[in-house]
């Protein structure tokens, strides 16, 4: 084995995933390591794309969207087309992880409040001084 390729093994260890979720990135055709017989193993390409894989997957982008995107590298205009789709994509993506922290962050307070009032109403049990 030259330093060009890893093993499945030793892809599980520099990119802490499992031998089956490589797998099953292969199946998906998005990794597409050499094979030896039984044996797989990954270029320098592979590593590249697992990268942007669990990247993508990081910031919520679904499998189809990351394939698509990784299809684009290969366009021959200096990956002008995969970077502005990934742009858009990523433009969009943030967008919405900014509206679900807002959303998160206000049902956040709500709970606090709950909280507060019930320790409030707990409390009042205590001393037998029904709250309001």
């Amino acid at each position: 084995m030259t330093t060009d390729t890893m093993t499945i093994r030793q892809m599980c260890d520099a990119f802490d995933v499992t031998a089956r979720t490589l797998r099953f990135y292969e199946q998906k055709e998005l990794l597409a390591p050499i094979r030896v017989g039984q044996k797989r193993l990954y270029t320098k390409r592979d590593r590249a794309r697992l990268k942007l894989i669990l990247r993508g997957k990081r910031f919520g982008f679904s499998l189809e969207e990351i394939r698509q995107l990784l299809d684009l590298y290969d366009m021959g205009d200096q990956q002008q087309t995969q970077l502005t789709r990934t742009y858009e994509i990523g433009r969009e993506r943030l967008a919405s992880m900014e509206r679900q922290r807002d959303e998160l962050t206000d049902a956040i307070v709500d709970l606090k409040e709950q909280l507060d009032w019930a320790a409030q109403m707990i409390a009042s049990f205590k001393t037998g001084k029904a709250a309001e």
